[in-house]
């Protein structure tokens, strides 16, 4: 599973970002921060298993869910890389711009 096809639907970024602030979390207590029901929770959750983006422990009856730290330093890295790229972009239009400016005086 790709990790941003993982992140690209709106609730499971929320579910990212609820992991992000609250650290580990069982299925129930991600579960309750929304008002579907669980079962598509569950699925959501999956997902994001599958693209490696949370991982999940067993805590007798409960599944203990975490971010994945490595995939999302994989994610961080690869947008400084497409803004480094941006940047680069801005910078030779930057320098296009300063040419034909010099040129109309």
């Amino acid at each position: 599973m790709d990790k941003f096809y993982a992140i690209a639907d709106p609730t499971r970024r929320t579910i990212v970002e609820i992991l992000a602030k609250k650290g580990r979390l069982s299925a129930t207590a991600i579960s309750d921060k929304f008002t579907m029901s669980m079962p598509a929770i569950s699925q959501h959750l999956k997902v994001l298993r599958e693209a490696k983006l949370v991982r999940v422990e067993k805590d007798g009856q409960h599944r203990i869910y975490h971010l994945n730290i490595d995939t999302m330093n994989d994610i961080e890295k690869w947008s400084q890389q497409m803004s480094h790229l941006w940047m680069q972009q801005f910078d030779k239009l930057d320098a296009l711009l300063k040419v034909g400016k010099n040129k109309q005086k």
